[in-house]
């Protein structure tokens, strides 16, 4: 009986709180912020990948998780015997200009969406560009490469 007692006070106590936990008055309170459109976007991105369009500009696509397996070459070219090639990434819908083979000195720059972005290799020969957010057809993003002898070339869209 004793137990039946405390049972029912508790049960009492419970749906007090309740009830005025929902009758109660909302000073103090707030609504959580309705999440702004680039939240609701970063919520569809893959795992590791950490912007998209204008918010990846000029940031490093291996950090923000747009290279790598996201990334796609869909131009080419050469500047002397330094390879210029326009990264793309769909995900991220951005670019970067990367160059290999190269020797020190040697810099890429890559354009798009009235953004410019540029790099120049160290001692590997190698080197990328910060992003630029890409809008249209990335093969027409267009990356130039200039040796450390003066060299320039150009990328193409690749084959296929």
């Amino acid at each position: 009986m004793f137990l039946a007692g405390i049972v029912g006070a508790l049960l009492v106590i419970a749906a007090g709180v309740l009830l005025l936990d929902l009758r109660g008055d909302d000073e103090g309170r707030k609504a959580a912020p309705a999440p702004s459109p680039s939240q609701s976007k970063r919520a569809d991105l893959p795992a590791g990948v950490k912007c998209e369009g204008t918010g990846c500009a000029g940031k490093d696509p291996e950090e923000m998780g747009c290279g790598g397996r996201h990334a796609t070459s869909p131009s080419r070219g050469l500047a002397g015997g330094t390879l210029v090639e326009v990264r793309y990434s769909k995900v991220c819908r951005t670019a970067w200009a990367r160059i290999t083979g190269g020797s020190l000195g040697d810099a890429a720059t890559i354009t798009s969406a009235g953004r410019s972005e540029t790099a120049t290799s160290g001692r590997d020969g190698d080197a990328y560009t910060a992003m630029v957010p890409v809008t249209g057809d990335p093969k027409k993003v267009k990356a130039c490469g200039t040796t450390a002898a003066g060299v320039k070339g150009c990328t193409k869209p690749a084959a296929g």
